[in-house]
C-alpha cells in the first residue's frame, strides 16, 4: 500500500512542476515513472491493478497533461478555468442584475468573455490597446455579423412566416444583371 502511494505522489509532484520545466522534459520523466511503475508491480502486491488501472488512465489523459508546462499562465486544472468562468458569469449577472446568461453574452459571447477574463488579468495600457490585428478584428466584426443578421431572419421568420417566405421568393426570382 505504501508503495502504491509514493507512485501516486510522484506522478502528482512531476505535474505539478514546480520547477517549471519544459512539456517535453516532463513527459520523459512521467514516462519514465510509469514505465517504472510496471517494472516494479510486483512489490505492491494486491495493488497491482489499481497500478495498472492508473496507467491505463493516464495513458489516456496523456495528449492534455503537458499542455500546461509549455504555456506561461495557462490554469493548471480545471477548477482553476472554472473558476475563472465562474467569476466571468459572476460579474455579468451583477452588471446587468439578470438571474441567467444576457442575450448579449451569446450573440457578443466570444468578444465579452476574451475582454473580460483579459480585464482582471493585467490592466492594459495604451499601447496595449493598439496591438490589434486589423484583419483579424474585421473578420471577428464579420463573424458576429452574420450571427446577427441569422438572429434577426429568426425572430422574423417567427413573428410572420409567410411574408418572410414571400419575400425570399421574391429575391430568388429576381434577375441578377452582369456587371
Amino acid at each position: 500500500m505504501e508503495q502504491g502511494f509514493v507512485c501516486a505522489h510522484a506522478a502528482a509532484r512531476l505535474l505539478a512542476n514546480p520547477a517549471r520545466e519544459a512539456g517535453a522534459k516532463v513527459r520523459r520523466r512521467f514516462d519514465g515513472l510509469l514505465a517504472a511503475m510496471q517494472r516494479h508491480r510486483h512489490r505492491v502486491d494486491g495493488l497491482g491493478a489499481v497500478l495498472d488501472h492508473f496507467r491505463k488512465g493516464a495513458h489516456s489523459y496523456r495528449p492534455g497533461l503537458f499542455h500546461a508546462a509549455d504555456v506561461a499562465d495557462l490554469p493548471r486544472t480545471n477548477n482553476a478555468l472554472e473558476q475563472v468562468f465562474g467569476s466571468q458569469r459572476y460579474h455579468e449577472r451583477r452588471a446587468t442584475g439578470r438571474k441567467t446568461a444576457s442575450p448579449g453574452a451569446v450573440l457578443r459571447g466570444p468578444v465579452r468573455l476574451v475582454a473580460g477574463i483579459r480585464t482582471r488579468l493585467k490592466l492594459l495600457s495604451g499601447p496595449d490597446r493598439g496591438q490589434v490585428d486589423p484583419e483579424r478584428w474585421q473578420n471577428l466584426r464579420r463573424s458576429l455579423d452574420r450571427g446577427r443578421q441569422a438572429r434577426t431572419a429568426r425572430t422574423r421568420f417567427r413573428h410572420d412566416p409567410e411574408a418572410y417566405l414571400m419575400a425570399l421568393e421574391h429575391k430568388a426570382k429576381q434577375l441578377i444583371v452582369p456587371s
